[in-house]
């Protein structure tokens, strides 16, 4: 099968970048030329995969480029040129996997290929966004939660697709230490009152292991150093520490993040945002690690209540938090591995693509 994947101009796609759209897009194409398909990648020049073709449409990612005198104008002229290059290209091959930021840029010249269009929707559901998407109908929308389908009102959603883990980087380990684990990003949105906006939840983990003496790491990529400096940085002691560099990006390897997921006595999912999948979830199980999450979004379809981790009811807070705590050492580590390897491993990621790269080549037909 001839792929062409439109990749986003955002981040460079390789091995190192650890942003979840990007290393599903790694995993995906990787996945997808070891089973002997001829995969294309179009965007950042700085993009690699092994066995892949790039098609370079802007020499570094934007996160990688000085800042543009008009950032606006500069990347959305970029992200027009991607999308009259697929234009160009696309009935080369036999179907065009869409995964570019924002989505719905390529679909303006989907209608003029006849190879089809495949989107795959990691964005976070929000009535902008399913309104703009609901106005393209030749493309093929995928959502990665049954939580996230269930968001868009107008959109037609094809299927649901999980996105898929590396089993092997995250491996099983059973001996655990004593800590708790929060990845995540600090957004640099703010509420009305001014404070910032918390999507990913670190003030209650934070909240947690001050509650019950608990040893806290913390890790993950700062959008704004006024939110580190307020929210964060007072409350770092002997036992809640940050780990890794305090960057706009997240610095940490991915052996790194695995070996942290792999020693933890449990993850935290203390989300206040509708999470479209969650991979940090997916990866925290294949280590043996349960993970305690608030029931928004995706959460209960990671985690199996009480085998996996614990799903908390959002209302109950803080003491919904310390209860799952409290049970955390019933759940079995091996439940945890098993669970992930059966349901959100690479392989089943790209297989179940695979499947329905087929299933739309022939409805074209």
């Amino acid at each position: 099968m001839r792929i062409l994947i439109a990749s986003l101009l955002k981040r460079a796609v390789n091995e190192k970048v650890l942003s979840s759209r990007p290393k599903i897009i790694f995993e995906i194409v990787n996945g997808l030329v070891k089973k002997g398909h001829q995969v294309t990648l179009i965007g950042t020049a700085d993009s690699q995969i092994p066995g892949v073709e790039t098609i370079p449409i802007i020499d570094r990612s934007f996160v990688e480029m000085p800042t543009f005198e008009n950032p606006f104008y500069a990347e959305t002229s970029f992200l027009v040129k991607l999308a009259k290059k697929i234009e160009e290209i696309g009935n080369d091959y036999d179907i065009v996997h869409n995964h570019t930021y924002p989505e719905f840029i390529n679909l303006l010249v989907a209608s003029k290929l006849k190879t089809p269009v495949m989107t795959t929707i990691h964005a976070q559901a929000t009535p902008e966004l399913d309104d703009v998407l609901s106005q393209f109908n030749r493309t093929f929308f995928i959502s990665i939660s049954e939580a996230h389908k269930k968001l868009f009102r107008k959109t037609k959603i094809y299927k649901v697709v999980y996105n898929g883990i590396d089993t092997d980087v995250y491996s099983f380990q059973e001996k655990k230490d004593n800590h708790l684990l929060w990845l995540g990003r600090l957004s640099k949105a703010k509420n009305p009152d001014g404070t910032f906006m918390d999507p990913k939840g670190i003030k209650w983990a934070i909240k947690l292991a001050e509650d019950t003496g608990s040893e806290l790491l913390m890790g993950g990529n700062v959008e704004d150093m006024n939110f580190y400096n307020q929210d964060v940085k007072p409350h770092l002691s002997d036992k809640i520490k940050w780990v890794g560099a305090v960057s706009g990006e997240l610095t940490l390897s991915r052996p790194e993040v695995a070996r942290l997921m792999q020693n933890a006595k449990a993850f935290l999912m203390t989300i206040n945002w509708y999470e479209p999948f969650g991979l940090v979830m997916a990866e925290a199980m294949s280590c043996g690690t349960p993970v305690i999450g608030f029931d928004r979004g995706s959460v209960k379809e990671l985690i199996l209540d009480g085998k996996t981790g614990f799903v908390v009811a959002p209302e109950k807070g803080l003491e919904g938090l310390k209860e799952a705590l409290g049970k955390i050492n019933s759940i079995k580590q091996q439940d945890c591995r098993d669970h992930v390897v059966k349901n959100f491993s690479v392989e089943t990621m790209v297989n179940n693509y695979e499947k329905t790269y087929d299933e739309i080549i022939n409805l074209r037909k």
